[in-house]
Formats: structure tokens, C-alpha cells, sequence
């Protein structure tokens, strides 16, 4: 017994309180790192990797059929993930939800559970695939882009981090509490976060507050309000914040029995159910007395909770006390906390963006690497049948007279000077490669890799390349999978909008050539007979012409856009007040415009915050480009512009419109070709889509006007040399969009080039300018009707030299006093 004892190992004596520190600092950084936090490059933590890398091994891709999640969490939990059955199904089913997750990685079959707060079914019973985005973040993993480690019991490899063409910790964000820290990253909008992105490229010294304009804030998958802006602000450049989000309501009407309040989105991760039964227990204690049914009748198709207010209740007032009392308003703390280089860090957003470029740099230059020696060993492969196939009788032979496969292969080595892998690769050719087209077919195939191993090598040696290879996978990216935002951002409660102070005022909106602009009473102008000389609208320089004139509201808002595709947002009463010959102030100290942009368009828009998301914004190119996008596109102003779409090198903007949905277009080109088409040819596309083809030109033409058709009437066409005709609307024949049109009128020497058409009735007047920078303005009724291949009837008076440059319309409920109208010879200018 005493041998055996003084045999046994001795283990020297450690104190408790350094090995409990020892141990509990292991255990907090496996739960920090292996467990609780997102990687800052795929934003995924390691059991949503796992669960997808598996889903990838399986074959369980988006385009395959679905197969069984318990199939999926046995081979999560026996290959990567050594814990819980019920752990790693939470997990597939998460990423599945669509109220959970903004854009879903995994695509569900059967009962993932509820905004209720109701479970999902069984695994056995579910059947689950990728989503088509997931192939984005697993692409290129096959090509040595990303580290590998061994599994658990290491049998198997799997990745350290995904290659992710998507920044995957923003658009979906991230939640997780660990040891003695937590995150909470909410979910971006897709194509915001792009955006970004491809703005940080272009310009690596951008601030936090300049990202901010173009990532305006969460989005979150259910919807609602998003209140204030400070919240996000101290978030985006802290990496901590708190914002507050609110359910989306409406009033209807309830015939003559009162009033009802419609919830149709609520706050992100809010209980739908336990939301009604806070309500309804409210109303049962009498401390909400102003509501007398709730009903939930939510479906597939969306939410929809509805309060029925007694009679001559206040919506409002309910409302706001249903804000104070219920989950329908919450507070959502933001954490921009993840594993950066194997550490937690706490990052502002500009960090969050480098750092996924940085992974993308590093993906695509191994990646480059990868498909850079696979080419060089193609190559050699190629120059070895090459060889074969310029002495193939030699080859033929050589091979007959071998006594065995080895001495052909090392005589064919000795011969002509192969590797082994040549000659091998000769030995094993079919015959069929030896016919003329397959020979052809051996030496394109060389050339062509050739070229390959040319821009692989010069995109390693040049990071500009590198850079630009990014670029265009963001852009295709978001093309292929950006949308609308869904939680729209709106002022605190407490904020006082300037508007409220404004008096809404009609006004007259002046631009020069020179990009000077200004704001007057339109009771400056007087109305004129055809032919009138006209009174100056803006004294100009001898360089410097008139080229647009709005009339809007002071409460209206005016979109910009430049001719390089960018939107900027000034409501009319920001717009510099100034004398009626005075020049105004330059655009350009108004809106923070790019070198060599300039703006191109200018739309005024009524009411921009509450019109109809029906409704959309057409943008038609000078190359016949037509684009049509939400007006809810452009109800998120940022005070220094944002893309409003993507436009070719050899292009521009000419203009753009408001469109209802079910009106015509009509394009005019610059040789007096046109052509009419219905909107609904032009699908409605993301803000930042290129658009379609309206119209086919010819050399040297170009569209210089647009019209949108809303009632029956006339289509005015204006040359440069003052001349002009209106021609009914139904003179011009319903095409498809995209053809070359018709005559609308004659573009000779008299007449000069088309510079506008506008669609009008009677009742309308038009704002003609000159060079010079003279106005009439121009009743409709004092120009007739004529055919639409004619000439046209002189419309303004111009001195030598003169041209017209652009035409206006006017408000049509404005009436002309007609004791104010006078003709050109009574008339002299001021």
C-alpha cells in the first residue's frame, strides 16, 4: 500500500482564486467568441455558420428541393455544432422568419412560427433550403477564400468565416448576450448599406455624419415608425444608442357609428398577441375608455389590428395614449458590439463598413490567387496538346510503337520536351479531340486562358483593380436584391418642423443656364396674347440665358436631379427670395454638387411626405432612357442628396415626372420625332436601376421633351426659332415602348430643332423663355389646333439672334383676369 502511494503522480498546489480566475476567464471568451457574438465580417455567429455551411454540404441550395430541418439539425449538431438538438433547430428557424430576420438565409416549408409568439412545429414535421441570398455568402468558398479549421472531434473541416459578397452583420443584424457584455445590432436595408459601402469606396476619407445620408437609420423587418434622428446619430458614431420605434396606424372610417384606429405594422419583435392583450386589459380597467371592440384580423397577407372608438372620440388623443401605455411604442437600445480579429470590439458604422472591405479585399485577392494557378495549370494542360496536335502523326506514332503506356508517356517526355502531366494528359485524349473542329476548339481554348492568366495577374498587382472588382459585385448585388425601405424614419414627437411657421404662398421658380435660381409672388407676372413681346423674368449676364420656371406652393418640396444621377431635396421656401429682375443666388451654393455635376431636372412635388406610395417618379434620359420608382423612394430627404438612379457614361438626365400609374408617356426627340406609349410598359424599378429603352434614336437626335398623358387634350411642341402648334393627343398613334415614333412636327430651317412639348388643354398657360432671357406668358386658347406633321404658327416674337430655350407650364386652377392681358405692341417692356 505504501509503495503504491508514494508511486502515485504528484500535482503541484494552485491556488483557488487563480485557478477559478484562470477558468472563468476560458470560459467567458469560448462563450465570447464561440457562441454569443457576430464575426464582424459575415456577421454571423458560429452556429448560424455552421447550420449554413451545412446546408451547403448537403446540397440544400435554393434551386434543389426541400428536405426535412431534422435532417439539416442532425447534420448541424453530428458534424459541427456538438450541442442541442433544440439549440441548432431555434437557429434554423429563426432564419427563416421573416418578422425576425430583414432578408431571411433560410427558406421554410411549413409552421416556422408566429408573430404571436406561437412555436414552430416539430422539425420532423418542417423542410427548409437556402435562400437564394445565402449563395452570396458561401460563394466562392470552394476556392481557398477563407481559413479552415478542424471540427469538434476533428474528423471534418469547416470554415472559420464565410467569403460573404454581403454585408450580412448590418442588413440583418445581430443579438446576443455573452459574459459580462451583450450586442444588439438592428437590420439595415439592403440597398442603403450598399450604398454605403460603394460610397466609402469611392471615398475612403468619408465621416460618419456623411454615411448617415445615405444609411439613414434601422430597418427593421415588421415595419412601423422610427422616431428621431439622435438616437441613430449617437449610435452610428458611438456604437451605442437607444432609438424609439412605434407601430404604423391609421383612422377609417366606421360609417356613422365613429371612428377606427388600424394597426398594420408593429415595433420590431413585439408580440402581436401579448400587444392586444395589454390593450384589451387596459380597456377592461377602464384605463382607456375611448375604445369599444378590438379586433385582431391579421393574415397572410399582413397585420391588421383594429380598435373601434366610441363616437366622436379623438383618433389622436387614443393613439398617443396607446403609445404611453402599450408596446406599440418601445425603446430599442442599440450595441454595435463583435468579434473583431478574435476580440470583441464596440464599432461605429464607418468601422463596421471598413472592416468588411477589408475581408473582401482579402476574399478576392485569394480567390484571384486560387483561379490564377487552376488557369497557369490549364494553360500547361493546353500547351501540351497543342504540341500534340502540331505533330500528330509524329505523336501517332511514337504511341504505336511503345511497348507500354510508360515507355510512350516517357517518349513523348523525351521527344518534345513535356512534363508528365502533358504526357499523360495525351495519352488519356479521346480520338474525337483529334477532328479539326476539336483541334480548333484545344487552340481558342488556350487563348482564351492566356487572356484569363493576363487580368488575374494584373488584378493581383494592382489594388485598384481589386478595389474595382468589389465595386462591381456590390453593384450587381444591389441591382439583384435591393428594395424599398419598410420602418420609416419620422421627427420625434417633440420636434417643430419649419413648415409650421411657413404661410403656404404661390410661387414662381426661376433658373438660369448658369445654375442661378430663385423665388417669387406669381403675381409678378402678367398674362400675355400670342405674339406678345414679354417682361424680363431675370435680368442675366451675356452668357447666361433662362432655361426653367416652376410654379409651386412654398410648403412644396423640390426634388433635384443632377445629370449624374443624384436627388436632392430643398422645399420651395429654402429657395432664395429675390427681386423679379434680380439673378437669384447660384444652385450650387444650395446643394453640394460633385466636380462636373450640374443639375439636370428639377420635380416639385406637393404634400411629398404623405402622397400615395402608388404613385411614382419617371426619369427619362437624354439617350431615351426611362426609369420609373416609387415616390416612397423619395420620401426619406437627406439634406445632401442621395443616387437616385445609374447612369451610363455616355448619358444624362433630361428630366422627370410624376406618374399615377395609369397614365401614357410621350417623348419628343430633338429632329421633331415622338413616340406614345403606356406607363405600364416601364415596370417600376429600385431607386438605383438604370432603366429601359423608351425610344429608338437616330444619329445625332436626342429626347429633349417629355409629357405625361392624364386627360384627354393637346400636345404643344415648341421649336427654337419661336415657332410652335398644338396637335391633339389622339393624332399620335398607342405604341410599345422602345420603337422610333412619329413626325409631331417639321424641324426645318424655319423652325429650327424641337426644344420642348408640353400636354395642355385650353385652360392652360405656358411660360416660353428666350436666350435672352424674356418670358411670355401664354394663354392656350390663342393657339389653334393643327395636324401633326405641319410646321406650326409663330408663338413668340424674337429679336436676331434669339432662340427659345425652354417652356413652362403654369397652375391650371390660375385663372387670367382678362382686364390684365395685353398684346406685344401695347405692352412695352419694363
Amino acid at each position: 500500500m505504501t509503495e503504491q502511494l508514494s508511486e502515485q503522480k504528484e500535482y503541484p498546489t494552485i491556488p483557488i482564486t487563480k485557478e477559478l480566475q484562470k477558468s472563468y476567464l476560458d470560459y467567458a471568451m469560448s462563450v465570447i467568441i464561440g457562441r454569443a457574438l457576430p464575426d464582424v465580417r459575415d456577421g454571423l455567429k458560429p452556429v448560424h455558420r455552421r447550420t449554413l455551411f451545412a446546408m451547403r454540404e448537403l446540397g440544400n441550395t435554393y434551386n434543389r428541393p426541400y428536405i426535412k430541418s431534422a435532417r439539416i439539425v442532425g447534420d448541424v449538431i453530428g458534424k459541427f455544432h456538438p450541442h442541442g438538438d433544440t439549440a441548432a433547430y431555434d437557429t434554423l428557424v429563426r432564419l427563416a422568419q421573416d418578422f425576425s430576420m430583414r432578408y431571411p438565409l433560410v427558406d421554410g416549408q411549413g409552421n416556422f412560427g408566429s408573430m404571436d409568439g406561437d412555436p414552430a412545429a416539430a422539425m420532423r414535421y418542417t423542410e427548409a433550403r437556402m435562400t437564394k441570398l445565402d449563395q452570396e455568402l458561401v460563394a466562392d468558398l470552394d476556392k481557398e477564400t477563407v481559413d479552415f479549421l478542424p471540427n469538434y472531434d476533428n474528423s471534418l473541416q469547416e470554415p472559420a468565416v464565410l467569403p460573404s459578397k454581403i454585408p450580412n452583420i448590418l442588413i440583418n443584424g445581430s443579438e446576443g448576450i455573452a459574459v459580462g457584455m451583450a450586442t444588439k445590432i438592428p437590420p439595415h436595408n439592403l440597398t442603403e448599406v450598399i450604398t454605403g459601402l460603394l460610397a466609402l469606396i469611392n471615398n475612403p476619407d468619408i465621416t460618419v455624419h456623411q454615411l448617415m445620408e445615405v444609411i439613414t437609420g434601422p430597418d427593421f423587418p415588421t415595419g412601423g415608425f422610427l422616431c428621431g434622428r439622435a438616437g441613430i446619430r449617437e449610435a452610428y458614431e458611438t456604437g451605442r444608442g437607444v432609438v424609439v420605434i412605434r407601430s404604423k396606424t391609421h383612422i377609417e372610417q366606421r360609417g356613422t357609428h365613429g371612428e377606427s384606429i388600424i394597426i398594420t405594422e408593429i415595433p420590431f419583435q413585439q408580440n402581436k398577441a401579448t400587444m392586444v392583450e395589454k390593450i384589451a386589459q387596459l380597456v377592461k380597467d377602464k384605463r382607456i375608455t375611448s375604445i369599444v371592440d378590438i379586433r385582431d384580423e391579421s393574415d397572410r397577407h399582413g397585420v391588421r389590428v383594429v380598435l373601434d372608438l366610441r363616437k366622436d372620440e379623438i383618433p389622436e388623443v387614443v393613439i398617443n395614449q396607446l403609445h404611453k401605455m402599450t408596446p406599440m411604442q418601445r425603446s430599442f437600445g442599440i450595441i454595435l458590439l463583435c468579434i473583431v480579429n478574435n476580440k470583441p470590439e464596440i464599432l461605429n458604422l464607418k468601422q463596421i463598413l471598413q472592416h468588411f472591405l477589408i475581408h473582401r479585399k482579402t476574399v478576392v485577392y485569394r480567390r484571384t490567387a486560387f483561379e490564377l494557378r487552376k488557369a497557369e495549370e490549364r494553360a500547361h494542360i493546353l500547351e501540351g496538346l497543342k504540341v500534340a496536335i502540331s505533330h500528330l502523326d509524329e505523336v501517332v506514332e511514337l504511341i504505336k510503337r511503345s511497348a507500354d503506356p510508360g515507355s510512350a508517356k516517357e517518349g513523348l517526355v523525351a521527344r518534345f520536351e513535356l512534363s508528365e502531366v502533358q504526357a499523360q494528359t495525351i495519352l488519356d485524349m479521346r480520338l474525337q479531340r483529334l477532328t479539326g473542329l476539336e483541334r480548333d476548339k484545344i487552340i481558342a481554348d488556350y487563348n482564351e486562358i492566356i487572356e484569363k492568366i493576363a487580368w488575374l495577374t494584373q488584378v493581383l498587382n494592382d489594388d485598384s483593380l481589386v478595389v474595382q472588382v468589389i465595386r462591381e459585385e456590390l453593384e450587381r448585388i444591389l441591382e439583384e436584391y435591393g428594395d424599398a425601405r419598410r420602418t420609416e424614419i419620422i421627427d420625434a414627437p417633440d420636434e417643430i418642423l419649419p413648415e409650421d411657421l411657413i404661410t403656404p404662398e404661390e410661387m414662381v421658380v426661376t433658373v438660369s443656364h448658369s445654375g442661378y435660381i430663385k423665388r417669387n409672388p406669381i403675381n409678378l407676372y402678367r398674362a400675355q396674347r400670342r405674339g406678345g413681346k414679354g417682361i424680363k423674368g431675370m435680368v442675366t449676364l451675356e452668357d447666361d440665358f433662362v432655361v426653367n420656371l416652376y410654379t409651386a406652393s412654398s410648403l412644396d418640396t423640390f426634388l433635384f436631379f443632377t445629370n449624374r444621377g443624384r436627388v436632392f431635396w430643398r422645399k420651395v421656401y429654402e429657395l432664395p427670395l429675390a427681386g423679379r429682375t434680380a439673378r437669384g443666388r447660384a444652385i450650387i451654393n444650395l446643394l453640394e454638387l460633385g466636380e462636373k455635376e450640374k443639375v439636370a431636372a428639377i420635380l416639385p412635388v406637393a404634400d411629398l411626405a404623405n402622397m400615395d406610395d402608388s404613385v411614382s417618379v419617371l426619369t427619362v434620359t437624354k439617350q431615351g432612357r426611362v426609369k420609373k420608382t416609387s415616390i416612397a423612394e423619395y420620401k426619406r430627404p437627406l439634406r445632401k442628396g442621395k443616387f437616385g438612379l445609374t447612369i451610363r457614361d455616355d448619358d444624362e438626365i433630361l428630366t422627370a415626372a410624376i406618374t399615377s400609374g395609369e397614365d401614357e408617356i410621350f417623348l419628343a426627340t430633338k429632329k421633331g420625332l415622338s413616340i406614345r406609349f403606356h406607363e405600364k410598359d416601364v415596370r417600376v424599378m429600385g431607386r438605383l436601376a438604370a432603366g429601359v429603352k423608351g425610344i429608338s434614336l437616330g444619329e445625332e437626335d436626342e429626347v429633349v421633351g417629355v409629357a405625361v398623358l392624364q386627360d384627354a387634350g393637346s400636345i404643344l411642341t415648341v421649336a427654337e426659332n419661336g415657332y410652335g402648334k398644338r396637335t391633339d393627343v389622339a393624332e399620335y398613334p398607342l405604341q410599345n415602348r422602345g420603337g422610333k415614333g412619329v413626325f409631331t412636327i417639321k424641324t426645318s430651317e424655319r423652325n429650327g430643332d424641337v426644344v420642348g412639348v408640353l400636354p395642355v388643354v385650353d385652360d392652360d398657360q405656358v411660360m416660353l423663355i428666350a436666350s435672352s432671357g424674356q418670358i411670355i406668358r401664354m394663354p392656350m386658347d390663342t393657339v389653334r389646333i393643327i395636324g401633326r406633321n405641319t410646321q406650326g404658327v409663330r408663338l413668340i416674337n424674337l429679336e436676331e439672334s434669339e432662340y427659345v430655350v425652354d417652356l413652362s407650364m403654369l397652375a391650371r386652377e390660375e385663372a387670367v383676369d382678362d382686364e390684365e392681358v395685353v398684346t406685344g405692341e401695347e405692352y412695352d417692356d419694363e
